[in-house]
């Protein structure tokens, strides 16, 4: 039974050609390219891997290449910008080999019989880089991360309080990234961040708190929700810092919602597939039982019968439900259908589980885990495995409760950077939005080529199901100089984003 939870990763790998939005009707080489009231000479861009282009996983040299703000610094050499450097990674495999969780970029592979996204090991050493990078984009931080001193210092990675993106390129150990950005006089900025204080809780199904009413950053956990003030203030630091140096003119950019990516839309709630055999004996061993104890309390609807063939829902642990372990522990000991130390086990492994509905965000991640096997409490049978007899853990859902935290957050979030683009008189990209276009049913189209939120076909989003390809990067980098151009009656023109690089087939 193992090999039916394989995922089905990739079903087509033909782009759709029709039905589609048409966001590129001009072509750019006839636009005659002018600063308009901006100074493009010195461009800084600030904020997370989504500035440093980041993808696939990891940070790879040929990804930073295709970062929206390398794409945007190309056109405004056009106008005056000058030269744009980046802190480059050493080859085009990334992560660090000698820190855990970092390991090299996926690649698609062939894993029994489906293309299926598979890490490399790390080729990369912690290599220093020294000198002023215009990309300061430092994957993994969050807002008030870019205000820290010491975010770079190499001896805090073993507490949690540096980056070693940061290391690599920090002027020294005890300066922030906003420092480190100030000190090149920067004449234009550009300022993304904000996802990692919501997304960290979200990819890690919610298994962190929200912290909306604390304002101390410092107590705050990896996958904790960012208090929306402490966001706001720190975004507003930035800005007055950026243009204290000089940067008077620049863009900042919202944050999309979770439920736009393909890191939480590509594993659907019910992909548990099952023969009539194995239906049957899960409804007998454990969902008929489930359902006739629990319907005593009116709890019965946690659960349902499965059925033979595909769409079941997975059996997860919801840690918002009310324990009933005692009550469904007893009863099984009342009807002497199993021995009371089963019993307990049995009440303690589904006292809080409930199948999966619709509601519910299955992250990509979590693919690997099920159907894996796992420890039963009954008797070994071939169908003891993760997700169907034994439920997922909480950190491998993110429940209805959970998604509304983070779209609460989200919310936040984006009002306060629609307000101090407004106060500040910055121009505004709504990469929400934009998010929201591409996943929508039809898409974008560019010349003929569609691009969408679906993973691996979609073209857009990268094998991470976050990060974006070099094609996606170049959408947003349209959506940077479609704001810049409004705002400041520049003519950047926008790229072409079939000219860029997507999923790589094996």
């Amino acid at each position: 039974m193992k090999k039916l939870f394989t995922p089905l990763l990739a079903t087509s790998l033909v782009l759709t050609l029709s039905s589609c939005h048409t966001d590129f009707p001009t072509d750019v080489a006839n636009i005659k390219t002018t600063s308009g009231e901006a100074d493009f000479s010195r461009y800084v861009a600030l904020g997370n891997s989504l500035t440093s282009g980041f993808r696939d996983g990891t940070l790879y040299a040929d990804g930073q290449k295709e970062s929206y703000p390398n794409i945007i610094a190309e056109q405004m050499k056009k106008a005056g910008g000058g030269y744009f450097t980046q802190p480059m990674m050493p080859n085009n495999v990334g992560g660090f080999k000698n820190i855990p969780g970092f390991s090299g970029k996926y690649v698609l592979k062939a894993v029994n019989g489906q293309l299926a996204p598979v890490a490399l090991p790390a080729e990369a050493d912690l290599d220093m880089v020294k000198g002023q990078f215009n990309n300061m984009g430092v994957p993994g931080a969050k807002s008030y991360h870019l205000l820290a001193s010491g975010y770079g210092n190499q001896a805090g990675l073993a507490l949690g309080k540096a980056n070693p993106y940061f290391v690599r390129f920090a002027s020294s150990p005890s300066s922030s990234v906003i420092q480190d950005a100030m000190t090149q006089k920067p004449t234009f900025f550009s300022l993304w961040i904000g996802n990692n204080d919501v997304l960290t809780y979200a990819t890690n199904g919610g298994d962190g708190v929200d912290q909306t009413g604390n304002t101390n950053p410092t107590t705050y956990g990896n996958a904790d929700i960012s208090d929306p003030m402490v966001v706001a203030g720190s975004i507003e630091t930035l800005i007055r810092g950026m243009q204290s140096a000089g940067a008077r003119q620049g863009v900042i950019a919202n944050i999309p919602n979770v439920t736009s990516i393909p890191f939480f839309t590509t594993i659907p709630y019910n992909p548990v597939p099952l023969t009539a055999i194995e239906a049957e004996e899960l409804n007998k061993r454990v969902y008929a039982p489930l359902i006739a104890i629990l319907k005593m309390y009116g709890q019965e609807g946690r659960f349902n019968l499965v059925k033979e063939g595909e769409g079941n829902p997975l059996l997860i642990k919801d840690k918002s439900l009310v324990d009933y372990s005692t009550q469904i522990t007893a009863a099984l000991i009342q009807a002497k259908a199993l021995p009371s130390n089963l019993a307990a086990i049995v009440g303690n492994l589904y006292g809080q589980a409930r199948q999966t509905t619709k509601e519910d965000l299955i992250p990509l991640t979590t693919r690997s885990v099920i159907g894996a096997p796992s420890p039963s409490p009954y008797d070994k049978t071939p169908f003891d495995r993760y997700g169907v007899t034994y439920p997922l853990d909480d950190k491998y859902v993110l429940t209805k409760d959970e998604t509304a935290n983070v779209l609460k957050a989200t919310a936040a979030y984006n009002a306060a950077i629609k307000q101090l683009a407004d106060k500040y008189q910055l121009a505004f990209v709504d990469a929400n939005a934009k998010m929201q276009e591409l996943s929508s049913q039809s898409g974008i189209q560019y010349n003929g080529v569609n691009y969408g939120a679906k993973y691996i076909t979609g073209g857009a989003f990268s094998l991470d199901g976050v990060h974006l390809t070099g094609r996606g990067y170049s959408i947003i980098a349209n959506e940077f100089i479609k704001a810049i151009n409004a705002k400041y009656h520049s003519t950047l023109p926008e790229v072409n984003p079939n000219r860029y690089s997507g999923v790589t087939f094996p």
